[in-house]
């Protein structure tokens, strides 16, 4: 149960630290300190659901369609290959800092409308959540559970890290190099779950 609850808890870490248009925002609000409660728990909470309906959903599936665990298994990897490859070529030529922006304060509202869009809207969340961690989640045979558990557990420690540690983050990702070195580990984690996926 462990083994499968840090799997969840190590795979969804690797998944969802991938810089994107999500995690810049919740960064720059961090770095503002604005609605950073409401924001981490939005993005914290809505991964947990897409989690549960991967997990909850590939069981059924994939016992009607034997055929498609084969394919999400290599499709999984495939995607994997493409994010390691992604971030390697951004460690390669230089990501972009982030600083905090200058502009007004931006409303709840507003802040919220925009924090479900980049979570709801974004069709990785649901190759990496309910694709990608339910396929894989099939490979714990009676502790999806934990799988799952553990999958939600990073999504929250890492929202919550990302909202809340910006503040004392904001000198070391003004600099480009630190983004640099977080892609190319983000790139050994993706491509070392790829070669398992294939293993």
């Amino acid at each position: 149960m462990i083994v499968a609850a840090t799997a969840g808890f190590l795979l969804g870490l690797s998944l969802i630290v991938a810089i994107g248009a999500q995690n810049a925002f919740i960064l720059r609000q961090g770095l503002r300190r604005e609605h950073v409660l409401p924001l981490v728990l939005t993005c914290a909470i809505s991964d947990a659901i897409l989690i549960a309906l991967g997990v909850a959903g590939f069981a059924t599936v994939l016992s009607q369609l034997e055929w498609l665990e084969p394919v999400m298994r290599y499709g999984g990897a495939a995607f994997l290959i493409v994010y390691a490859l992604r971030s390697l070529h951004s460690a390669w030529t230089g990501g972009a800092s982030l600083r905090a922006g200058e502009e007004n304060a931006t409303s709840l509202k507003t802040a919220f409308l925009t924090c479900l869009a980049f979570t709801w809207l974004n069709p990785h969340v649901y190759l990496d959540t309910v694709v990608l961690l339910g396929s894989i989640s099939t490979r714990y045979a009676g502790q999806e559970t934990a799988f799952a558990l553990g999958a939600m557990t990073a999504s929250f420690v890492f929202f919550f890290s990302l909202g809340y540690g910006a503040r004392l983050l904001a000198p070391l990702f003004a600099k480009p190099v630190a983004w640099r070195i977080l892609d190319a580990l983000i790139a050994v984690v993706m491509a070392s779950i790829a070669i398992k996926l294939l293993a």
